[in-house]
């Protein structure tokens, strides 16, 4: 593992850019992916959320583009509006920061088709956006496939599922046949990386060394309560912290709208993300969300996919996740660039096996607690059911 950027042979004015964000030391996945799409290798990157693979692609196509003539260069394909918007802004400080000065617009579905195509009148270096709104654009011959050295797809075990792959493949049939494809995602499943194979050149498959593991950073512990009584020690929980920013994760989706109503009734303000939101729900409810107007957010493990997002302090786990890969994902929304981050689960007396094992296989250490005059605190009795 690289011990600084400059190992990885970035340009000194990128190196400069990620310290005045205070990024210091590559992950190991930026430490291994770096150098090999430098050297125009196709790659696989699977590594967890909070890992940074944003930086792990862009950071190298930065370097490679930097001196290059203004014309469109990559194309980094997501599936959520959210996510686009999270890349578009990582460039727009790395371009800032660095003094490169390197273009970059989002091209997303659902939006004015005409402004979009303005905007890519200002000749960007970079595109990112939605699969469907890209490809209708290179069909209308607006967006030049032929100048595209590179695309990226980010979540790709998403964009290669059964709702999105068409157009992801028509996109990359229509790109010269030596360009460079990167492939990243948190999960992928062995047959999204033999679909990605057939389609690349000779790819190097990397994953994150230490498997999975969370950020120690972030503090966890465990409330244990009636099934009945979970909304109402989550009220009380969110009420007595008064959370800067939380997200509340339920298992059932169709539970959603049922969890927000009761919660809103009890005056909390808080909306809800689906994976099947409208577009533009989804966009006012995460820009309202974004800018703190709303400080609390129900959402279910597929819609908060690709939500990257500092600043989030606490993760109430209203149901035990599945499984140690999801409860890992849900844990990755707090404590981003080491900054402390707390998850709370309630748990019933017949969840806490699946707690503990989860707490086994991801080594980390939830410790029980109990809400008492308002803040949470050591559970003496160790078993101890009651939160008042």
């Amino acid at each position: 593992m690289a011990e600084s950027f400059e190992d990885l042979g970035l340009d000194p004015c990128l190196v400069k850019a990620l310290e005045i964000e205070k990024i210091i030391i590559p992950t190991d996945i930026q430490s291994r992916v770096i150098p090999e799409i430098i050297l125009n290798k196709d790659v696989i990157m699977r590594s967890e959320t909070g890992t940074g693979k944003t930086l792990a692609y862009l950071l190298p196509l930065f370097e490679k583009i930097k001196n290059t003539s203004k014309e469109m260069k990559a194309v980094i394909l997501a599936p959520t509006h959210e996510l686009v918007i999270q890349i578009q802004r990582q460039m727009e400080k790395l371009s800032q920061n660095s003094g490169f000065s390197i273009r970059s617009t989002p091209i997303i579905g659902g939006t004015n088709i005409t402004r979009q195509i303005d905007k890519l009148k200002g000749k960007p270096q970079i595109i990112v956006g939605s699969p469907g709104r890209i490809l209708e654009l290179i069909q209308k011959n607006k967006i030049k496939a032929q100048t595209i050295q590179m695309i990226i797809l980010d979540e790709a075990d998403r964009l290669l599922d059964m709702h999105n792959v068409e157009p992801v493949l028509k996109i990359i049939k229509s790109l010269q046949k030596e360009r460079q494809l990167i492939i990243a995602s948190a999960t992928l499943p062995q047959k999204t990386i033999d679909m990605a194979k057939s389609f690349m050149a000779d790819p190097v498959l990397l994953t994150s060394e230490g498997g999975e593991s969370i950020p120690e950073s972030i503090s966890h512990c465990c409330l244990i309560t009636e099934q009945r009584d979970k909304i109402e020690l989550l009220t009380k929980l969110i009420k007595n912290l008064d959370p800067v920013k939380a997200l509340v994760f339920l298992n059932n989706v169709d539970q959603i709208d049922n969890l927000t109503g009761k919660l809103q009734f009890h005056g909390i303000k808080i909306e809800s993300l689906h994976g099947t939101d409208y577009k533009m729900d989804r966009k006012r409810v995460m820009d309202d969300y974004r800018t703190g107007r709303l400080r609390i957010l129900i959402a279910s493990d597929i819609a908060a996919r690709g939500l990257q997002m500092d600043g989030i302090t606490y993760i109430f786990n209203i149901d035990i996740p599945e499984g140690s890969k999801d409860y890992l994902h849900r844990a990755g929304r707090t404590g981003r660039n080491g900054l402390k981050g707390i998850v709370v689960s309630l748990a019933t007396v017949y969840e806490m096996p699946l707690l503990r094992k989860i707490e086994k296989e991801l080594k980390i250490k939830i410790e029980n607690k109990i809400l008492f005059k308002g803040k949470i605190t050591e559970d003496t009795e160790s078993r101890g059911i009651r939160s008042v």
